[in-house]
């Protein structure tokens, strides 16, 4: 429940951010009213794992108010009120993430450092946002087909921003890993799958295909850009559960 705790509430998050970093002069109001829906189913059942595993589940239960009253606002078009619940749902959401670590009870890594839980307190922001980032990429690249005329910029930017929290991601992850060899090295030949499984989809293939998306968009393309966002958004999900399956059982985020 700890993993799928942490899980929903990181995608939550980038889910929130993407938002709330798209204009709303080229993105039509019902993309954020609609998938403020989506938050606040992903953000109440997060409520209810936390609840059942004796997590801190407060921060769920306000970013789930926030969702509901976020879509409001965009009901009513007050974009300006509709941004802000956007960042009061991301906060309240990695709030959540930072006071529930995804550890598993009676995991020999309990009795953290500092220093240790503030880098899983940084991997989890930044896996939040590859997750959030990617998957509303996906979600505008969708809306696309509903409103043709909208223009390519918000999309663009999106994919940007995926990328450069991919690659932040990425980083913090590998210094991660390679601490985690040093100093510890207790790698199971399933915790080996795990990273390879880890690093070949969830990191690097999420990076071709946004790359890829990103040049289909030159033709343009969006309906061929939405197909491959779905491929990037199972291989970022793969990658980052893999991640918490890890970083469970290890000192290091993995």
């Amino acid at each position: 429940m700890a993993i799928l705790y942490q899980f929903l509430l990181r995608l939550t998050f980038g889910l929130a951010v993407a938002m709330a970093l798209t204009s709303p002069r080229w993105v039509t109001s019902g993309f954020y009213r609609n998938h403020l829906y989506v938050a606040l189913g992903l953000t109440t059942l997060a409520g209810l794992a936390g609840l059942s595993a004796a997590l801190t589940w407060w921060p769920a239960l306000v970013a789930a108010v926030a969702s509901y009253l976020g879509a409001i606002c965009w009901l009513y078009e007050k974009k300006t009120a509709g941004i802000a619940t956007l960042w009061l749902v991301a906060g309240f959401s990695v709030i959540g993430c930072w006071l529930a670590p995804e550890l598993v009870p009676g995991s020999t890594t309990m009795g953290q450092s500092s220093l240790t839980e503030l880098a899983r307190s940084i991997s989890a922001t930044t896996s939040g946002l590859v997750l959030g980032l990617t998957t509303a990429a996906m979600l505008l690249g969708h809306w696309y087909l509903n409103t043709p005329g909208m223009q390519l910029l918000p999309l663009r930017r999106l994919l940007l921003f995926s990328a450069l929290a991919l690659g932040t991601h990425a980083i913090i992850c590998a210094a991660g890993l390679t601490n985690q060899i040093v100093t510890v090295n207790d790698f199971t030949v399933t915790d080996w799958l795990l990273v390879v499984l880890r690093w070949s989809f969830g990191m690097i293939g999420t990076m071709i295909l946004i790359a890829l998306a990103w040049q289909t968009l030159r033709i343009p393309n969006t309906q061929s850009a939405t197909g491959i966002l779905y491929v990037g958004v199972l291989a970022v999900f793969t990658g980052e559960l893999a991640a918490l399956l890890l970083s469970a059982q290890t000192t290091f985020p993995l």
